[in-house]
């Protein structure tokens, strides 16, 4: 068999809206929202560049099921793009797209391939030569929530060709998305392809590499859940099946979350100085794409009663946003540090080990909420019971639901500190009164 080439990408998330980001001017705003159709056309420029056979695209091409016209219009110019270079695309829609979705019909390029609601194959070709080398199968999802196990559906290999499988799934359960057409890595394997191209997982990752069982991730990070290079692989095929795989990133704006600890200083202004040594650092090695930067204040020490407050950190979070938003003006951005937050989870300076070990109220507290840090998704912990109340009201249970185990955890860690300040503070007073 001859060998190909062949891109492999997924969850594009067009006209994603980038809700929750706060502070942003305007220009800022409109860089942001664009971020995705610039992933797409980083992408495009990439299939042309390394001369791909064809494309594969594994769901969720749209954010919504409410399909934007810009979004559908940007999708059909790539697309007529790669028509004009000869380059296939095959496509499944996801839980984000499904084929029930609203949209603009719109007849699409004869290259150009759709995957309808039942698992079906096509023949792909080498575009040099039109010699056939891949068997593609893939199944769009009819609504958004599909549950069952529709791989289990897809036919067995029919050909000598190299099969390729499309599908947007979560494999294996991840508990970070929600478990649409659920099924097992050992279910893909059984299938006899010879590479699964999935979609639907956000983080790029490898399951199994006989056969390829892939995740690219997304082509552009939306929210500081999904940091790091974002993009998608180029896999060359040989003649007798070898898969080799090269990541390539397409992202403009990148995520990130940095520690900023604050256990050396003694004064606000020597932690505040290191940040920035911390920010410009971030903004050199990214210096062709804007960064994005939830920063983590760790440590105990004197300056965490100082940030407290917040009055400190809003200031600051003021003036380096201002600096930034300037500086982006005149590079388009590429360079800028903006620091979507702070996540304050420092300390006052406590001896928590010897609180640990100690016969008292403030140490069996804090007994009690490490155990409880591990139990935070128990249904019987006393963070699940805490907010039982708060689930009665649809507005407030709809907030909750948002929240993943991570920012839960966080939450039990500042209950901690605010409460074992306030403890030891009243003790070292009546200490003092005592004395």
């Amino acid at each position: 068999m001859a060998s190909f080439r062949f891109m492999h990408a997924a969850d594009l998330h067009l006209d994603s809206p980038f809700i929750g980001i706060s502070g942003l001017d305007d220009n800022l705003r409109s860089f942001v929202q664009e971020s995705t159709f610039r992933a797409l056309d980083r992408l495009v420029q990439l299939a042309i560049d390394q001369h791909v056979d064809f494309i594969v695209i594994s769901g969720d091409i749209y954010d919504s099921s409410n399909i934007s016209l810009r979004a559908q219009l940007r999708f059909l110019e790539s697309l007529n793009r790669l028509g004009m270079e000869g380059i296939a695309v095959y496509v499944i829609h996801g839980n984000h797209d499904p084929l029930d979705s609203t949209k603009l019909t719109m007849t699409l390029p004869p290259h150009v391939h759709v995957f309808g609601a039942e698992p079906a194959s096509v023949t792909a070709v080498r575009r040099s030569d039109h010699q056939e080398v891949a068997v593609i199968t893939g199944m769009s999802y009819p609504t958004s929530k599909v549950t069952d196990n529709i791989a289990i559906r897809y036919p067995a290999p029919s050909s000598g060709l190299y099969h390729i499988g499309l599908l947007h799934a979560n494999v294996d359960g991840d508990p970070h998305h929600e478990t649409y057409a659920p099924c097992t890595k050992r279910d893909l394997i059984q299938a006899g392809y010879h590479y699964w191209a999935l979609g639907h997982i956000h983080s790029r990752r490898t399951l199994q590499e006989s056969p390829f069982i892939v995740y690219p991730g997304n082509i552009q990070g939306r929210h500081v859940r999904e940091t790091g290079p974002k993009g998608c692989y180029i896999v060359d095929v040989d003649g007798s099946f070898n898969t080799k795989l090269s990541f390539h990133e397409l992202d403009s704006m990148r995520w990130h979350i940095v520690e900023a600890p604050l256990d050396s200083y003694q004064d606000v202004d020597e932690w505040r100085r290191s940040l920035e040594s911390i920010l410009t650092e971030i903004a050199r090695e990214n210096a062709d794409r804007l960064s994005m930067i939830r920063v983590r204040i760790t440590g105990r020490g004197p300056v965490h009663r100082q940030l407290e407050g917040g009055y400190v950190l809003d200031e600051l979070l003021t003036d380096l946003r201002r600096r930034e938003a300037a500086k982006g003006q005149t590079c388009g951005y590429r360079g800028c540090v903006w620091i979507e937050s702070f996540s304050l989870q420092s300390g006052d300076a406590i001896d928590t080990e010897r609180l640990l070990a100690e016969d008292s109220f403030a140490g069996d507290l804090l007994r009690l909420v490490r155990g409880e840090q591990g139990r935070v998704q128990d249904p019987d912990g006393v963070v699940a019971k805490s907010l039982e109340p708060l689930l009665e009201h649809a507005e407030l249970r709809s907030l909750l639901d948002e929240i993943n185990p991570e920012e839960l955890l966080e939450w039990v860690r500042r209950a901690e500190e605010l409460t074992l300040g306030l403890l030891l503070r009243d003790r070292s007073q009546g200490e003092g009164v005592g004395t």
